[in-house]
């Protein structure tokens, strides 16, 4: 037999705003309560359990050892609450009102925009939040709650995801750009010497490790369009999806460089819904469009093994 628990969600909540807070008084504003109020929450939360979970360093309420262990699961608990109820409104309207997906910018804009043209036609009353994202930016919207849905060639820990499709990422230039008067292989070298331009990670911690290559000069863009547009004026060589610069190539503004080692590289990129066990029809329909779609668009598409 399950047994019914004495603390309440709200005495939880109380334990974990004087911690954010950084004391009563601000966690009664933050909470629009008295600050008795709060104390009293906070001292229940005691005395139901028997341990003392703060103690008073000036004006400062600071958590014991009990209390850190209390407040890292209390943070558990509320969050899965909040999800838990999220889901229920959710599947009670019936689809979601709103969806969020975060697609990397090496997924196909045109395939991701196709997919959701035909779930509006399913669900046209459904609101969708598109982050389109860079490196850490995907993982960021799933760990924050702003993704249900991520296309992202990174799964990250305690997420699960199906390969999706593969892409290939080739490295360009401006067909009279110095690199491609070299008259031969391209090397590592050679790369150093030249500019690169490539597109900023959208997470807020970025690495700024994550480059392909080390160079002396380089420009960092906030957008894909931005990078395609300095390398078609000459400014520049980068990697980049050849599927969104197929244009630029079949009119002769973009040339691919004949590096000697690098000179195409196959990307896999993942589906990831966020909660799986929370997932409302919207999300999981959505899903299904997105295999369908990528499969369709893919057929007889081979990459190497």
């Amino acid at each position: 037999m399950t047994e019914t628990p004495h603390i309440s969600l709200e005495q939880w909540r109380a334990l974990i705003a004087v911690v954010d807070a950084g004391g009563y008084a601000q966690a009664a504003e933050k909470l629009h309560k008295s600050q008795s109020a709060v104390t009293y929450a906070v001292q229940k939360v005691e005395s139901l359990l028997g341990v003392k979970a703060f103690e008073i360093q000036g004006r400062k309420a600071i958590l014991t050892a009990t209390g850190q262990l209390l407040y890292r699961r209390a943070l558990t608990l509320v969050s899965e609450a909040a999800e838990l109820e999220r889901a229920a409104r959710n599947l009670s309207a019936g689809w979601e009102a709103e969806i969020g997906i975060a697609a990397e910018i090496l997924f196909p804009s045109w395939l991701l925009l196709d997919s959701l043209n035909r779930f509006g036609e399913e669900s046209p009353q459904t609101r969708i939040e598109v982050i389109e994202s860079v490196l850490s930016g995907t993982a960021e919207a799933l760990l924050t709650g702003k993704a249900d849905i991520a296309i992202t060639p990174h799964i990250p820990p305690g997420f699960f995801g199906e390969l999706l499709m593969r892409t290939p990422i080739i490295a360009v230039a401006h067909p009279d750009h110095a690199l491609h008067r070299l008259g031969r292989e391209v090397t590592q070298r050679d790369l150093r010497k030249h500019r690169h331009i490539t597109v900023r990670d959208t997470g807020s911690q970025r690495d700024r490790r994550a480059v392909l290559v080390e160079v002396d000069q380089r420009w960092t863009v906030s957008h894909m369009t931005t990078s395609i547009e300095a390398l078609c004026a000459g400014y520049g060589f980068s990697w980049l999806p050849a599927e969104r610069i197929r244009r630029e190539l079949a009119d002769g503004r973009l040339k691919p460089l004949p590096l000697r080692e690098g000179r195409e590289r196959w990307v896999d990129i993942y589906l990831i819904i966020a909660d799986p066990d929370f997932a409302g029809p919207g999300i999981r329909r959505l899903v299904e469009i997105l295999r369908e779609r990528v499969s369709t668009a893919c057929a007889g598409q081979t990459a190497p093994a």
